[in-house]
């Protein structure tokens, strides 16, 4: 997963987001963007960047985790 960071800038958030993601088996939206301190738009740039797996519940919840 660290591999994906590589070319990332040196202030990215992507490395926080694999830290929280590996230490929970399922995290929703407003879980990373309040740990990670990101917005909406953010939040799904990151995790699409992931390639998590997406669960969806419902028309508002969404979470994710690593398969």
């Amino acid at each position: 997963m660290l591999r994906r960071t590589r070319d990332r800038r040196g202030n990215s958030k992507l490395p926080r987001l694999i830290d929280y993601v590996l230490t929970r088996p399922l995290v929703s939206s407003a879980m990373i963007e309040k740990v990670v301190r990101v917005t909406t738009r953010g939040r799904s740039t990151l995790s699409a960047s992931l390639a998590c797996a997406r669960s969806r519940g419902g028309d508002v919840t969404r979470a994710w985790g690593i398969v």
